[in-house]
């Protein structure tokens, strides 16, 4: 399973779900699927939301048993 801390790094960064998807260039509801674990992202898509956060995608997302 796929943990990440999406909705930390958007409150850090001041963003909303709305302003996260126009930067990775998904739907709002997208966004709100990942931070609700109901829905993995592909490797692009981690990595431009990682981006998005200025941080590595290990610090976003992380594989759990």
């Amino acid at each position: 399973m796929i943990k990440n801390r999406m909705k930390e790094h958007r409150a850090r960064c001041g963003m909303k779900q709305e302003d996260l998807a126009a930067r990775v260039g998904v739907r709002r509801e997208t966004i709100g699927n990942l931070e609700n674990g109901r829905y993995n992202p592909s490797l692009v898509l981690a990595w431009h939301i990682a981006e998005a956060f200025g941080v590595t995608i290990e610090e976003v997302f992380t594989v759990e048993d």
